[in-house]
């Protein structure tokens, strides 16, 4: 059974935010202030997921690859060089994969479910954070965000796909697992998951014209995304785990 757990929700946000920040950096197109912000986002998270991993159920492993990946983010904080975080995402993998093996009734389902999530929110944060770096730095091309919108459109179906694998969100929707609302939140779940993908191909949609505002209008579909993200993702382990 899927768990609705704090620790691992957030070191899952925080290894996939850095694989996204090598994948951004890896062209070296962009201002080192973009790897300052974004190792100090996710190296703060994963410091957070130490602490609600030893307040509420300690996975002694996780709480190690945690307590690693936050430590490369901030030894790393003013380098430009991207090698590094590969090795962040490495040790903050095995920790998830720990989440997960450690639990009595784990499944491959279950892997499945935490490391695409893992990329989805990762994808969808270091798009938002991505497409407000334009203000700071205008000059960018286009290129950067176009990449990882279209690795968001790919990881979309992906995080829909593992969410309705038995026992999954298909459960919810026909009734065998009870939401406690009358399938109310099978449906939420729905708009989310369509949303997300709608926002990102208008962001992808948006991206192609050549006024400075259509990147402007870009960063704020993506804001909308990451809640519609957010939701697809903690409602499905919410539900999944009654």
């Amino acid at each position: 059974m899927m768990r609705l757990d704090a620790a691992t929700f957030l070191l899952q946000w925080a290894t996939g935010g850095i694989a996204f920040l090598w994948f951004t950096l890896r062209s070296q197109e962009i201002s080192i202030g973009y790897s300052k912000l974004l190792r100090g986002v996710f190296g703060s998270l994963a410091i957070f997921a130490v602490a609600a991993g030893f307040y509420f159920d300690k996975v002694l492993i996780r709480e190690i690859a945690s307590i690693g990946v936050a430590l490369i983010a901030f030894a790393t904080l003013a380098k430009k060089s991207s090698k590094f975080d590969l090795v962040a995402v490495a040790i903050g993998a095995i920790g998830l994969v720990a989440s997960v093996v450690t639990s009595n009734d784990t499944n491959l389902v279950d892997l499945l479910r935490v490391l695409v999530s893992a990329a989805f929110l990762g994808a969808v944060t270091d798009l938002m954070l991505l497409g407000h770096w334009y203000l700071v730095q205008p000059g960018m091309t286009r290129k950067l965000l176009n990449e990882l919108t279209n690795m968001l459109l790919v990881i979309w179906p992906l995080e829909i796909f593992v969410m309705i694998l038995p026992t999954g969100m298909i459960s919810v929707l026909n009734g065998t697992i009870d939401d406690g609302w009358n399938g109310v939140l099978g449906y939420f779940w729905v708009g989310c998951a369509s949303l997300t993908g709608i926002l990102a191909w208008l962001t992808r949609a948006a991206l192609k014209e050549r006024s400075y505002s259509a990147v402007m209008a870009a960063t704020g579909l993506s804001y909308l995304a990451i809640l519609t993200a957010f939701g697809t993702d903690l409602v499905a382990r919410a539900t999944l785990a009654l």
